[in-house]
């Protein structure tokens, strides 16, 4: 097999996310997947500084700019379509770990094993992939914060649902983000700057 794995980890920057919403901005892959490496690393950065934990936070961002990796190959699967069920949701995993085979095939066998620890979850990284799951649900959050601070109501209900989403989440880093920085969101750069 050819080692096409890094010239397709670049083509994320085409897979374009929300599908099946109206968008002011679209976001592609590349840049969701750099925001959730920047809030995951933030948030064991808050747990190691703040509430006295011990985690890697370098390898926290490393593991959220993978995570979406196997969409190269699958597309953005929309949401309401991955969750319908069960059954729907069994299927796209299982077509995920496909993906991921198959990029793993276009690596030489000496890197292999470091990406493969980067693709897969692994028992040892349980609560840093509890972080980037965090991160990537608040990056959802901050997508409809910026659409709706566009004037776009098409993300109002998944802005709701996302809020419960992000709200349950039971991890004090995640709590201390949501309270000190997501607000910012909101705001204009005037008012980044002049606050």
């Amino acid at each position: 097999m050819k080692q096409h794995f890094f010239a397709l980890i670049a083509r994320m920057k085409y897979i374009n996310r929300w599908g099946l919403m109206r968008n002011t901005r679209y976001e592609t892959l590349s840049e969701h997947s750099f925001e959730v490496a920047v809030t995951a690393h933030a948030l064991a950065m808050i747990k190691n500084e703040i509430f006295g934990g011990s985690l890697n936070a370098d390898r926290a961002a490393v593991l959220a700019l993978y995570h979406d990796a196997p969409e190269i190959l699958t597309g953005d699967m929309p949401t309401p379509v991955k969750y319908y069920n069960a059954q729907t949701k069994r299927a796209y995993d299982e077509v995920e770990q496909t993906s991921v085979k198959r990029l793993m095939e276009m690596l030489p066998e000496e890197l292999k094993s470091p990406y493969e620890s980067i693709l897969t979850k692994a028992d040892e990284d349980a609560y840093l992939w509890q972080l980037v799951k965090a991160a990537d649900r608040i990056n959802a959050l901050v997508k409809c914060i910026e659409e709706e601070k566009s004037g776009n109501r098409e993300f109002a209900g998944a802005k709701k649902e996302i809020e419960k989403k992000v709200a349950a989440v039971d991890l004090p880093e995640v709590k201390y983000y949501i309270e000190h920085f997501l607000p910012s969101f909101g705001l204009t750069l005037d008012e980044h700057t002049h606050a």
